[in-house]
């Protein structure tokens, strides 16, 4: 709810009002990044404005903040925020866009994983990802694609992989390993 402080106008004063968020930590701050986005769309800069990237090191909640370059931020949005919502899903984290820049928030081990999904998405833009060592990842599932089904498999311009993605609630994509053999990689 809005609060008013003590000698402060009210609404038509020209002045902002506080928001109160209650609730989890964990969920007032999704609340609090999702606003913050709804606001620097309809006034930009009020957030954003001198904002640097930030990486955390607490182990625990937190939230650190990554600038996309214009190019970037439509393709890690996608289609009515589809990317955003797939990879913040996958990635247990909370992924926000607020003007160009990313907030991530969530525990270090969250944080870390998003901001790898959110670079190796990047990274498909400009072609073939390669994704060392899997094997020893605890979040992801290699599998190997034999040649002739990989193009049923992917469907026109990944658009299957998309379907598969929405329906399970993962991330997915081609991406060779250190061989440079192509498989598919299930987050």
């Amino acid at each position: 709810f809005f609060m008013n402080r003590k000698g402060e106008g009210g609404k038509g004063s020209g002045r902002s009002e506080q928001l109160i968020i209650c609730g989890p930590k964990r969920e007032r701050r999704g609340a609090e990044l999702k606003i913050m986005s709804s606001v620097e769309t309809k006034s930009p800069g009020t957030f954003t404005r001198g904002i640097r990237e930030k990486t955390s090191e607490e182990r625990g909640f937190d939230t650190d903040r990554l600038i996309f370059k214009d190019d970037e931020l439509s393709y890690a949005l996608g289609k009515e925020g589809s990317t955003r919502k797939k990879l913040e899903g996958a990635a247990g984290a909370i992924l926000q866009y607020v003007g160009h820049c990313a907030f991530i928030a969530g525990t270090g081990k969250e944080r870390r994983r998003c901001r790898e999904f959110v670079t190796w998405l990047l990274m498909q833009r400009r072609g073939a990802v390669t994704i060392r060592d899997i094997n020893s990842r605890e979040d992801a599932t290699e599998m190997h694609i034999p040649e002739n089904c990989k193009g049923w498999v992917t469907g026109n311009r990944g658009s299957e992989l998309r379907r598969m993605e929405q329906e399970t609630g993962t991330y997915m994509f081609m991406a060779l390993d250190e061989r440079g053999e192509e498989r598919l990689i299930i987050f």
